[in-house]
Protein backbone atom coordinates (compact mmCIF):
# COMPACT_ATOMS: atom_id res chain seq x y z
CA UNK A 1 0.00 0.00 0.00
CA UNK A 2 1.24 3.36 -1.20
CA UNK A 3 1.82 6.18 1.92
CA UNK A 4 0.29 9.52 -0.25
CA UNK A 5 0.99 11.38 2.47
CA UNK A 6 5.29 10.77 1.48
CA UNK A 7 5.20 11.21 -2.23
CA UNK A 8 7.30 13.66 -3.30
CA UNK A 9 6.11 15.58 -6.57
CA UNK A 10 8.28 13.78 -8.62
CA UNK A 11 6.42 10.62 -7.50
CA UNK A 12 3.00 12.41 -7.93
CA UNK A 13 4.38 13.45 -11.36
CA UNK A 14 4.97 10.15 -12.57
CA UNK A 15 1.86 8.79 -11.26
CA UNK A 16 -0.30 11.13 -13.25
CA UNK A 17 1.86 10.38 -16.34
CA UNK A 18 1.31 6.70 -16.05
CA UNK A 19 -2.60 7.64 -15.84
CA UNK A 20 -2.42 10.17 -18.46
CA UNK A 21 -3.11 12.68 -16.23
CA UNK A 22 -0.12 15.12 -16.55
CA UNK A 23 -1.59 18.55 -17.61
CA UNK A 24 1.50 19.73 -19.02
CA UNK A 25 -0.20 21.12 -22.21
CA UNK A 26 -2.60 23.41 -23.39
CA UNK A 27 -5.13 20.92 -24.58
CA UNK A 28 -8.45 20.82 -22.69
CA UNK A 29 -10.35 17.38 -22.88
CA UNK A 30 -13.52 17.05 -24.07
CA UNK A 31 -12.93 19.87 -26.82
CA UNK A 32 -13.72 19.72 -30.23
CA UNK A 33 -10.54 21.25 -32.09
CA UNK A 34 -9.39 22.06 -35.49
CA UNK A 35 -5.78 20.99 -35.82
CA UNK A 36 -3.40 21.65 -38.56
CA UNK A 37 -0.43 19.42 -39.43
CA UNK A 38 2.13 20.00 -41.65
CA UNK A 39 0.34 18.23 -44.44
CA UNK A 40 -3.23 17.69 -43.41
CA UNK A 41 -6.10 19.66 -41.39
CA UNK A 42 -8.12 17.63 -38.70
CA UNK A 43 -11.48 18.25 -36.66
CA UNK A 44 -12.65 15.94 -33.61
CA UNK A 45 -12.75 15.49 -30.20
CA UNK A 46 -10.53 15.45 -28.05
CA UNK A 47 -10.20 12.50 -25.86
CA UNK A 48 -6.25 11.88 -24.64
CA UNK A 49 -3.07 14.02 -24.80
CA UNK A 50 0.12 12.04 -24.47
CA UNK A 51 3.59 13.55 -24.49
CA UNK A 52 3.80 12.40 -28.50
CA UNK A 53 0.56 11.81 -29.37
CA UNK A 54 -3.36 13.34 -28.59
CA UNK A 55 -6.04 11.29 -29.67
CA UNK A 56 -9.67 12.17 -31.16
CA UNK A 57 -12.76 10.81 -31.82
CA UNK A 58 -15.76 11.75 -34.14
CA UNK A 59 -12.66 12.64 -36.30
CA UNK A 60 -12.71 14.35 -40.03
CA UNK A 61 -9.83 14.62 -41.96
CA UNK A 62 -10.56 18.26 -44.07
CA UNK A 63 -8.63 17.92 -47.44
CA UNK A 64 -10.01 21.18 -48.36
CA UNK A 65 -11.48 24.17 -45.88
CA UNK A 66 -12.53 26.43 -48.58
CA UNK A 67 -11.90 30.22 -47.56
CA UNK A 68 -9.97 29.30 -44.25
CA UNK A 69 -11.45 32.66 -42.40
CA UNK A 70 -14.96 31.63 -43.31
CA UNK A 71 -14.70 28.11 -42.75
CA UNK A 72 -14.30 28.74 -38.94
CA UNK A 73 -17.24 31.36 -39.25
CA UNK A 74 -19.80 29.01 -40.64
CA UNK A 75 -18.28 25.51 -39.80
CA UNK A 76 -18.43 24.67 -43.02
CA UNK A 77 -15.65 23.14 -45.62
CA UNK A 78 -15.11 21.81 -49.06
CA UNK A 79 -14.13 18.64 -48.45
CA UNK A 80 -15.02 16.45 -45.74
CA UNK A 81 -13.62 13.11 -45.01
CA UNK A 82 -14.75 11.22 -41.52
CA UNK A 83 -12.37 9.12 -39.68
CA UNK A 84 -14.18 5.97 -38.26
CA UNK A 85 -12.72 5.25 -35.06
CA UNK A 86 -10.13 6.75 -32.75
CA UNK A 87 -7.67 9.20 -35.27
CA UNK A 88 -4.26 9.30 -33.22
CA UNK A 89 -2.18 12.57 -34.02
CA UNK A 90 1.95 12.97 -33.19
CA UNK A 91 1.66 16.13 -31.11
CA UNK A 92 4.76 16.86 -33.55
CA UNK A 93 3.35 16.95 -36.82
CA UNK A 94 1.14 19.96 -35.39
CA UNK A 95 1.25 23.30 -36.76
CA UNK A 96 -1.61 24.65 -34.51
CA UNK A 97 -4.89 23.88 -32.56
CA UNK A 98 -8.06 25.58 -32.74
CA UNK A 99 -11.01 25.18 -30.05
CA UNK A 100 -13.40 24.19 -32.91
CA UNK A 101 -17.18 25.64 -31.38
CA UNK A 102 -18.69 24.81 -33.88
CA UNK A 103 -20.69 21.07 -34.73
CA UNK A 104 -18.20 18.48 -35.69
CA UNK A 105 -18.41 17.98 -39.54
CA UNK A 106 -19.21 13.99 -40.01
CA UNK A 107 -20.28 14.11 -43.40
CA UNK A 108 -18.39 12.91 -46.90
CA UNK A 109 -18.37 15.78 -49.02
Amino acid sequence: MIDIQNLTLKQIDEINKMNNLSKDHPYEIGRNYFVRTVTYFFTGKLISVFEYEIVFEDAAWIPETGRYSDSFKTGEHSEVEPVNGKLIIGRQAIIDCTEWDKSLPREQK
